[in-house]
């Protein structure tokens, strides 16, 4: 089945995957001060971890949980073993996109050598804005994305920065996973996340295209 772009703009209903790509700002990795990957870092979230405006991002209060803002890259046509000069004729839209990371959580699986799909994957774990339309980002290699708790700028960079590009993620993606149409990658976050609480209010935007919100709730 083909999907069109009206159709497209249900991606969190139709889409089978949410696949993130961790270290890709080059400046992050700078600050990490660990070696630049050689090839892209990838992970996955499950579909359940969606939510859009109007809902809350929830966390346990003991729990240390990141803010990390991040282009969203819609799927708009199947593939697999796709090469980066066709990468970009498979993308049908964007999306903003919060990669909420319980890093209590990742820390333990990574010093024990464990999988750790819990940090990443937990229920509100992936708030989304509105579906972008192709027309509406040009260049989506040169996007100003920001992201605000309370009002206070914690994240302020350009995709631009990024280690390796849309098209060189999707087509490094899909030699292994094939991707279907309303499938989300997830780009990577530039630096500046930092741990949110219960009370929290998370804005975020890209340039002046867009912007969202969502407010962060404890879980019971």
């Amino acid at each position: 089945m083909s999907y069109t772009t009206e159709q497209l703009k249900n991606f969190t209903k139709i889409g089978k995957k949410i696949i993130g790509a961790g270290l890709n700002y080059k400046e992050l990795v700078k600050l990490s001060k660990q070696p630049a990957p050689k090839t892209p870092i990838i992970f996955l979230k499950p579909t359940s971890a969606y939510i859009t405006e109007g809902s809350s991002i929830e966390i346990y209060p003991d729990s240390h949980v990141n803010e990390e803002v991040e282009l969203g890259v819609i799927i708009g046509r199947k593939g697999r073993n796709i090469s980066v000069a066709d990468a970009m004729s498979h993308v049908g839209g964007y999306c903003l996109g919060l990669d909420m990371t319980e890093i209590s959580i990742i820390n333990e699986c990574q010093a024990k050598g464990l999988p750790w799909a819990l940090g990443k994957g937990f229920d509100t774990a992936c708030p989304v804005s509105r579906f972008i339309s192709c027309d509406e980002i040009q260049d989506p290699g040169n996007l100003q994305l920001w992201l605000k708790v309370n009002g206070k700028t914690f994240q302020d960079s350009n995709t631009s920065d990024m280690l390796f590009s849309i098209p060189e993620l999707i087509s490094y993606v899909s030699k292994y996973i094939t991707l279907e149409e309303g499938d989300m990658i997830l780009t990577g976050s530039p630096p500046g996340f930092d741990r949110v609480q219960p009370g929290d209010v998370i804005e975020a935007g890209i340039g002046n295209i867009l912007a969202m919100k969502f407010p962060v709730k404890a879980r019971t």
